[in-house]
């Protein structure tokens, strides 16, 4: 299935989202719906386990919002604009599937605040560069990124970042914990898109029980926002769903027979 403005496939267990407006793969309230579209099918979608976002081409993961589109729109259409944004964000890290972000090149602007909802961010080196540039223009990081950066590097390095509005290389990005892991394009015959591929596909049945990835993440993800106790009441719902799957009757029988356990993502 594939849209106007992101392309969509399943390939093995995980549904590849490609944001896909040239050339710098901006968003617009167009691609936002579609982009909501492709959340719900893959999360509706039983036999979809991990979800991997990357932009087209090789130049840009995403230049974040379309600038021209906000210069000629009301203060009320962006307004609308931000809170669908913030909404459909919001329904990658409420999905039980890991999200992979596959920051294929620049991932700056509201490319990064899309980047920072998913779970796991890989950065090609020397692909591009991140940041949140926005103060140029006279604004804030209107998509999350000024929650969602202070809650992966600390209120103060946050600031920093915005305030300046510069841009960094993924290395100095993955120093900061944006970003989990920097592949080079190629290394020992595996090319870094194949290596994404290979890394996602680890988290789908049989190799892991993609049940409990995905409530691991809910656990986190939901338990972060909320106060201690009410964290662990999220965590033991989760558990007792979990022991009711039949990957928890796999893992705990593998583990008693002393075999590699086969999971089937049920």
């Amino acid at each position: 299935m594939a849209g106007n403005l992101i392309d969509y496939r399943v390939e093995r267990g995980v549904a590849i989202f490609e944001l896909n407006d040239p050339p710098a793969n901006t968003y617009t309230y167009e691609m936002n719906k579609e982009l909501d579209t492709c959340i719900l099918n893959a999360r509706m979608d039983d036999a979809v386990h991990v979800i991997v976002m990357r932009g087209a081409g090789d130049k840009f993961f995403s230049a974040g919002a379309n600038i021209k589109m906000l210069s000629e729109v009301t203060p009320g259409f962006k307004y609308m604009f931000c809170l669908h944004a913030n909404e459909t964000l919001l329904r990658f890290e409420h999905t039980p599937k890991l999200v992979i972000a596959a920051l294929n090149g620049h991932t700056v602007g509201g490319g990064l605040e899309i980047a920072m909802a998913a779970d796991i961010r890989i950065a090609k080196k020397g692909a591009g560069k991140v940041g949140l540039p926005e103060v140029s223009l006279g604004v804030l990081p209107g998509t999350g990124g000024p929650q969602r950066l202070s809650r992966i590097v600390g209120k103060s390095k946050a600031i920093e970042k915005m305030i300046e509005g510069g841009l960094f290389d993924f290395e100095e990005a993955r120093e900061l914990g944006i970003v989990n892991y920097v592949w080079p394009e190629e290394e020992n015959g595996r090319k870094w898109w194949d290596r994404v591929l290979e890394y996602a596909w680890s988290f789908c049945p049989p190799n892991k029980a993609a049940k409990a990835v995905g409530r691991i993440k809910r656990s986190v993800q939901s338990g972060s926002e909320v106060t201690f106790e009410q964290a662990l009441a999220i965590e033991r719902e989760l558990q007792q769903q979990l022991f009711q799957s039949e990957d928890a009757k796999e893992g705990l029988s593998a583990s008693v027979e002393k075999r590699k356990p086969s999971f089937s993502g049920k």
